[in-house]
C-alpha cells in the first residue's frame, strides 16, 4: 500500500521526524494538533477559539488526503484544564454532532507551550 505523507512546514517536522498526517490505504492517522494562537482571533486562554481552529486546519489536511471530517472515526481531545469542557464540546459539535466519532477527553499537566490549551488527535477510514 502506498503512504503519503502530509507535512505542513513545521519546524518541528523534521527536528521530531514527525508529519501532520499519514495515509496508508484507507487508514488516516493525524498527529496531536494545537491551535495558531494569534493573540487576535485565537487568544491563549480561549479554548473554544483554540478548538475550532484546530479543526479548520484539519478539514484542510484531510482534504489534502481526499478525506472529510465524514471519515473521522476517532478524537482525542488533550487539555491543560478540564473545566474548559463545555467550550471544547461545543467547537467539536459544531463539525461533528452528525457524525459523532468516538471521542476522549483528557486533561494533561502541560502541552508543547503555556499558550495551548487543548490539543486534538484524528483518525480517520476512508469507506
Amino acid at each position: 500500500m502506498e503512504r503519503k505523507n502530509i507535512l505542513t512546514g513545521s519546524p518541528w517536522e523534521d527536528k521530531m521526524g514527525y508529519c501532520r498526517a499519514v495515509r496508508i490505504g484507507n487508514m488516516v492517522e493525524v498527529s496531536g494538533t494545537v491551535a495558531v494562537v494569534d493573540g487576535v482571533k485565537v487568544k491563549a486562554d480561549d479554548a473554544y477559539a483554540q478548538t475550532m481552529n484546530i479543526l479548520e486546519r484539519i478539514e484542510i489536511v484531510l482534504n489534502d488526503l481526499n478525506v472529510s471530517m465524514k471519515d473521522v472515526i476517532r478524537t482525542r481531545i488533550f487539555t491543560t484544564d478540564i473545566t474548559s469542557f463545555e467550550a471544547v464540546a461545543k467547537a467539536h459539535a459544531s463539525f461533528f454532532k452528525d457524525i459523532k466519532p468516538a471521542t476522549g477527553f483528557y486533561e494533561v499537566s502541560k502541552l508543547v507551550a503555556p499558550e495551548y490549551l487543548v490539543e486534538i488527535e484524528f483518525t480517520a477510514v476512508v469507506a
